[in-house]
Formats: structure tokens, C-alpha cells, sequence
């Protein structure tokens, strides 16, 4: 089997819509696929009806978390998206985000950039507006060569020059409200430090302590030395490790599949959870 746990559609940062998605995941020889578009669910529903026969859904999220000044995103997989609490979370984070990036909009200007609002939220168009989108219009502008490009202190990154705070979660609330709806929680990419600062070990065992399930450890961000490092913090702390591309279509080099995750771990993930259930596809809607 080739499982992919980590991937987003439009109704987030990425540039395929939902039931692109799926389509082009069973197009990449995937047997599953998770969509963790960011702090919302919005995609679910078009991914379901347009799920191809033999492509398994994980539905998901990624949410934003910060622990200690330092942002982080946990991937929470199979919750029921009707959890009251969990759902006003992910609401209260999902409304911070245009202001926030109206406010990034404003340094840009203030740097001297000519980026414009009505150019942004073009290029977002119905997804949960974030940083990529603004990367996005900063290559358009030819200020960058690459969205990753953008996300560096001169822009994007924390702390960078035109970076804005939005609302995020306590990453222990995010893992008790995850478990609480009957999810599962896995730290995505912990060791992404081309991404900016990373938390620190001790903290990922705080956080096992807490509950978390796993952390991400087969990912583009991460080097060889850094996988191995995380594997072996994995087995001492007893979490899952997973395997993912983390896709966004065509605004990251990453394709659907380029990491994976293996069989026994995946099965251990849906026995945890009891939010939800893992979709079987049967020739979707729109699938065809």
C-alpha cells in the first residue's frame, strides 16, 4: 500500500481543487490519501463525492499551533467535525487569518512592495487565506523566485520583516480537543528548520506526556540526519512515525507520494481513532 497522510486543496493553500485532489492521488498510484487543508474541513465533503474507486480518504486538518513563541502545526487525522469545542477552535483560527494576512499585506506596501489585498485574495480565491497565497503574490510580483523563496526573516518566516501574528493554538489544548473528538495527533515536519526556529525535543516528550500520537518524520523538509534523529526520539518516546508529501499542487515542488507512510502505522492510526472513519472509494461523483 502507499499511503500518503499529508496534503492540501484549495480550500486551504494548495492549487488542486478537493476532487483534484483525489483524482490525482489515485493518477499518483496512491491507496490513501489524507486532506489536512489548514484549521478548516471545508474540503471534505467535495473530496468524498468525488473519490475514485480504490482510493481510500483520511479526512483531517492541519492546525495552527505556538509553543513558546515558536509557531508549530499539528495534523490532526479522523475527528468528528461536529465536536462543538474543537469546531469553535478551528473557527476562531480560521477567522484570524484575514486580518493577519491584511496586516502582512501592509508591511509588504510599507517595504515597498506593491502588492495589493485584491491581488492576495485572487489568488486564494475560496480557501482559508494564509502565508502561501501571499508568497504566491510576491513571486507574481517578481520578488521572489519561489514561494519557499518568500518565506525567509527578509519576508515571511517568524519573525521576518512583514510577518504578522494571527490567533493559534496551545499545542496541548490542540492535542486534548484532537482526542477529545476522536482523532489522532501527529506533529507535522518537527525538524523543518529551514521553516525558522523548531521546538525543541524536550517538548515533543512534553507533548507525547500530554497524548500526542506521532510525529511526521518522512518529509521533504527533513535530511537525512534529521529523519534518523527523529525516528530514534520516536522510539524512545513510543510515538508513531509517518510519512507524507505535505502537497499543495503546483505551489511546492513536492508531489503526491514522494513520501509515505508505512502500512502497520496507518492501521494503528484508524484503530486509535473514533471521530471518524476512513473513506473507501467507489467511483466518486465526479471522479470520472
Amino acid at each position: 500500500m502507499r499511503i500518503d497522510l499529508h496534503a492540501h486543496s484549495t480550500a486551504s493553500d494548495g492549487t488542486d481543487s478537493p476532487a483534484e485532489l483525489v483524482r490525482n492521488a489515485a493518477a499518483a498510484g496512491l491507496d490513501v490519501v489524507a486532506i489536512t487543508d489548514h484549521d478548516t474541513v471545508r474540503g471534505h465533503a467535495e473530496a468524498v463525492a468525488a473519490l475514485p474507486a480504490g482510493l481510500t480518504l483520511v479526512t483531517g486538518a492541519e492546525l495552527s499551533c505556538r509553543l513558546d513563541g515558536v509557531g508549530l502545526h499539528m495534523l490532526a487525522y479522523l475527528f468528528d467535525p461536529e465536536e462543538p469545542a474543537f469546531a469553535r477552535e478551528r473557527e476562531l483560527v480560521r477567522d484570524d487569518r484575514v486580518p493577519r494576512a491584511r496586516a502582512m499585506v501592509g508591511k509588504l506596501q510599507a517595504l515597498g512592495v506593491p502588492v495589493t489585498w485584491e491581488q492576495v485574495a485572487r489568488i486564494a480565491g475560496d480557501g482559508s487565506v494564509g502565508r502561501p497565497h501571499i508568497a504566491t503574490a510576491l513571486v507574481e510580483l517578481g520578488v521572489v523566485k519561489t514561494v519557499s523563496d518568500a518565506f525567509t526573516t527578509e519576508w515571511l518566516a517568524d519573525g521576518g520583516r512583514a510577518y504578522a501574528e494571527k490567533h493559534e493554538l496551545d499545542p496541548f489544548e490542540a492535542i486534548r480537543l484532537v482526542k477529545a473528538a476522536g482523532g489522532v495527533a501527529v506533529f507535522a515536519h518537527p525538524g523543518a528548520a529551514k521553516r525558522g526556529q523548531t521546538v525543541p525535543e524536550s517538548a515533543i516528550a512534553e507533548l507525547a506526556a500530554a497524548g500526542l500520537d506521532g510525529i511526521e518524520v518522512d518529509h521533504m523538509d527533513h535530511d537525512d540526519a534529521t529523519r534518523a534523529r527523529l525516528h530514534a526520539l520516536a522510539a524512545e518516546l513510543g510515538l508513531l512515525t509517518t510519512g507524507s508529501s505535505d502537497y499543495h499542487g503546483s505551489r511546492k515542488t513536492c508531489r503526491l507520494g514522494e513520501f509515505t507512510t508505512d502500512p502497520e502505522i496507518y492501521g494503528e492510526i484508524t484503530r486509535r481513532a473514533f471521530g471518524a472513519f476512513p473513506v473507501p472509494g467507489a467511483g466518486g461523483l465526479h471522479s470520472a
